[in-house]
């Protein structure tokens, strides 16, 4: 029986994948998706799968036999509501892990691998099995080494009996798996997220890049073992907030886009060696600078100090109907020929499964 269950529940984990796969789109668009977010786990509606009924058949008069009384009897058509004849809609939420989901996004999505930059020796070990050793803990015994040893002293003592082969190890004959503790160089990443919270980025706009960091953050944790993630909001200035107040700030103010990147570089510069992170700039704007000179320090902030230690800028424009929309043009003009730069424009939630796409889609 457990078997047939088994069965059973790989059957029902491979249909959810593949409805996930097929309405992909649909969930990276969604905003209340990111509200099940979980630990581990994230909690996903499908609601094209039908949770089954049981119908015993056909019983238009109700429970009983009989003519009824009473203000129990109603009639069909009575009531706030006229009942109906066809089968109601059903959702079923299902637990997708982080680590499945990422996969489907990768598998769909067609992203590449990403190669690791920098590394960084963290304070977790990992014990590695060099070899056997007489002593140990019960729980490490190497079972077959430990017979071997009994059946080699039975024979060599005259006691091992061909016609009844019964092996018993005593206490010198036990032998156990022995280990060493090795510390593991592991790739970590920290992910920078600057968005425009001036008054032309909306709540709307705000949403998006909202769906648009989970899934950012969800392929990257997949890729690396640890990942930091750091929040800076500006308008006509900059500062660190957390991942709460990132998404929830009113907007208002003007727009200097310098101003982020110089935080950016600070936090940087104090926290993310080059050499031993992997780091990524996201900005989130609805392309709006406040002047040309503005936007002229940007590019020779990013040419000059940013680039050099990051392992992907990623510029995405949320298009909003009050700004300019000029900066992403800006920037393909001084970095086209840059793999280092990527850009990307959001019209709208439909446009965020391309998006990631295109943040994505270089592997670095």
């Amino acid at each position: 029986m457990p078997l047939n269950i088994d069965k059973d529940l790989y059957r029902f984990r491979h249909i959810v994948k593949g409805r996930i796969r097929k309405d992909l789109k649909r969930f990276m668009s969604s905003k209340d998706m990111i509200g099940k977010e979980g630990d581990q786990l994230v909690r996903i509606p499908l609601p094209q799968i039908q949770i089954p009924r049981l119908r015993y058949g056909e019983n238009p008069s109700g429970v009983g036999q009989g003519e009824g009384e009473g203000e129990g009897e109603g009639k069909p058509g009575q009531g706030p509501g006229e009942a109906g004849d066809k089968p109601g809609e059903h959702s079923l939420e299902v637990e997708v892990s982080f680590e499945e989901l990422a996969q489907i996004m990768g598998e769909e999505l067609e992203l590449p691998n990403i190669q690791p930059k920098g590394q960084k020796e963290i304070s977790s070990e990992k014990d590695k099995y060099t070899g056997i050793s007489r002593v140990g803990p019960e729980s490490l015994r190497h079972t077959r080494r430990t017979f071997r040893q009994a059946l080699k002293r039975q024979i060599s003592s005259g006691t091992y009996k061909g016609s009844s082969p019964i092996i018993v190890p005593i206490k010198e004959d036990k032998r156990y798996r022995s280990w060493k503790p090795t510390t593991q160089p592991m790739s970590n990443a920290v992910i920078l997220y600057m968005m425009d919270v001036s008054g032309s980025m909306g709540k709307e706009q705000k949403e998006i890049v909202r769906s648009q960091a989970f899934w950012l953050d969800l392929w990257l944790k997949h890729q690396y073992k640890n990942v930091e993630t750091r929040f800076i909001i500006h308008d006509a200035a900059a500062k660190e907030v957390d991942r709460h107040t990132f998404f929830h700030t009113r907007e208002s103010g003007g727009t200097l886009i310098s101003s982020a990147y110089t935080l950016c570089l600070k936090i940087m510069g104090q926290d993310y060696p080059a050499q031993d992170w992997n780091i990524y700039p996201f900005h989130f704007s609805d392309g709006d600078n406040w002047s040309g000179s503005d936007t002229s320090l940007c590019l020779e902030m990013l040419e000059s100090k940013m680039l050099p230690r990051v392992n992907q800028f990623s510029y995405a424009q949320v298009e909003s109907q009050y700004g300019s929309g000029q900066f992403i043009n800006d920037l393909v003009g001084k970095f086209d020929a840059d793999e280092r730069v990527v850009v990307s424009q959001v019209p709208d939630r439909e446009g965020i499964m391309n998006s990631i796409k295109e943040l994505l889609g270089k592997g670095r």
